[in-house]
């Protein structure tokens, strides 16, 4: 009994200190915390079953961003808004992903957004026109043939469980809670808009009957790209000069060796341009979301303007559990993002002159 009136006379104790510890420090976005690993050590503590170890760090439980989540049988506490944007900055800017730095998400506050469609052409019969006229003669007007196209934010999650060894390192901490969760994040997001396939998640391009596939060269040998090749990606791309070609980096010794028909180079080492050089004058990214070469999705040929993606607007939700998997030793970080996208064409459109359909995603066929 006594051995237990200590424990509860101490624990008072720890909670005064921390609360007139906590009560110097100013309101800032991160809470007064001064860093991830500092809250998430300070979660650590704020467990109840932690015995002798519970301290209750009273910063957890002033601020209004960072409070117990009531609908949480698990029990967590949500990360300071400095922390979280730290996130998202790193997920949507970071500069590490083509992918991402092509395609930028509007912020919104719906889970679902509604688009005006817009697939008429200046030179269509349907949409806004402009019409010439004699003097006196009555004009015509025209109407916005816009088609309402749905996208629904798809829930993207990172759980993340660590040992409470690693937990004592905050620096590492940190690092964990930051860096790798937003590449993995980073990853999942990018290669969805690229291979989604729509359902609880962005419909990627490559998955869209908006994209034009290109056909390989009779007899063209397996595993390789050609001048003509990319010279017919390149003609069937609307508005090339706003366009970016993706590849995987296993494609880009073919592509400096490339020659056209009069035995000049179509790649150039243009760094400035693209990271991989310029093809056809137009920027080379190398990404891990291409395919490898022969297979379809080794090389694209993409104008960021005809995708449309949104994301949540208060960004991420980040929380670390005070209860989940305490008797394992383990802490559990969770993230969870919010995320959609699609292709603003539903369909390739036919130019005013030529047969051929143009897109905004252009791909080469599998040539296996």
């Amino acid at each position: 009994m006594r051995k237990a009136n200590t424990m509860t006379a101490a624990r008072r104790a720890t909670r005064s200190q921390a609360a007139t510890f906590a009560t110097n420090y100013a309101p800032l976005d991160n809470d007064g915390f001064a860093s991830l690993g500092e809250f998430a050590q300070a979660v650590r503590f704020a467990n109840p079953s932690a015995g002798d170890r519970f301290r209750f760090d009273t910063r957890l439980a002033v601020p209004a961003n960072v409070h117990m989540e009531t609908g949480d049988a698990a029990g967590s506490f949500l990360v300071p808004a400095e922390f979280r944007q730290q996130i998202v900055n790193l997920v949507f800017s970071d500069g590490s992903d083509p992918v991402m730095d092509m395609i930028v998400p509007e912020v919104t506050a719906s889970n679902r957004v509604v688009g005006l469609g817009d697939e008429t052409t200046p030179w269509g019969n349907s949409g806004v026109r402009a019409q010439w006229r004699s003097e006196g003669e009555q004009m015509l007007p025209s109407r916005m043939a816009l088609t309402p196209r749905e996208v629904k934010l798809g829930e993207l999650y990172a759980l993340v469980l660590v040992t409470e060894e690693l937990l004592e390192d905050a620096p590492r901490i940190a690092n964990l809670l930051t860096t790798h969760a937003a590449a993995a994040i980073r990853w999942k997001a990018a290669d969805a808009f690229m291979y989604g396939d729509g359902i609880e998640k962005p419909l990627g391009w490559m998955n869209s009957p908006a994209t034009v596939m290109i056909s390989k060269d009779a007899n063209q040998i397996a595993a390789t790209i050609t001048a003509t090749n990319v010279s017919q990606m390149w003609a069937r791309m609307i508005n090339p000069t706003n366009a970016s070609w993706l590849i995987n980096s296993d494609a880009l010794p073919a592509l400096m060796d490339m020659k056209n028909s009069a035995g000049l180079p179509v790649w150039q080492g243009n760094y400035q341009e693209g990271p991989a050089g310029t093809l056809l004058g137009r920027p080379v990214f190398t990404t891990e979301h291409s395919r490898s070469v022969g297979q379809y999705g080794d090389i694209q040929f993409v104008n960021p303007k005809g995708y449309e993606a949104f994301r949540k607007l208060n960004g991420v939700s980040f929380a670390d559990s005070i209860h989940l998997y305490f008797d394992y030793n383990i802490r559990a970080f969770r993230w969870v993002f919010r995320v959609g996208g699609q292709p603003i064409l539903s369909k390739p459109v036919t130019p005013a002159n030529g047969g051929s359909v143009k897109s905004y995603f252009v791909t080469l066929a599998e040539r296996a």
